[in-house]
């Protein structure tokens, strides 16, 4: 079936916030996130270890924990759902982090995970209400 013009605008709009997100995570530009998420957002990172809260919560969590480390999100694979003023997605993540070095060792970790969102449409545009991380592989390499 055809997608209506405001079916694929709302596709591009939706696609276009979650780059964003990975875009301010991996430019470490937490306050972006006040942009990309709803003020009583819901985050889960728990499956992968990291806290479930709020966005002050996470945005603490996300300095504290990554700080300069150089990170590149991937997304792709984008299932996305519309019901009217709410979305669902579900897009790949592939993840490759430099971990700090350990003497003349580089480290490299990798990881593939799934975001699950639930996506509101705001005045502002669409705005994420819940995003839950959900792994599928991680591995890590070592050079010297």
């Amino acid at each position: 079936m055809a997608m209506t013009l405001q079916e694929i605008s709302d596709r591009f709009e939706i696609m276009d916030l979650l780059v964003d997100y990975c875009s301010a995570i991996d430019s470490k530009d937490v306050n972006a996130l006040d942009l990309i998420f709803t003020e009583d957002a819901r985050i889960d990172y728990s499956k992968a270890g990291g806290p479930t809260g709020n966005l002050k919560t996470i945005k603490k969590f996300l300095v504290e924990n990554l700080g300069d480390l150089p990170r590149q999100h991937m997304i792709s694979n984008y299932k996305i759902r519309i019901n009217g003023d709410t979305a669902d997605s579900r897009s790949l993540c592939h993840n490759p982090l430099e971990l700090p070095r350990q003497g003349d060792v580089l480290e490299v970790a990798f990881w593939g995970l799934w975001y699950n969102d639930k996506l509101i449409r705001t005045s502002k545009g669409w705005r994420i209400k819940e995003k839950v991380s959900e792994p599928c592989y991680s591995w890590k390499i070592q050079r010297t």
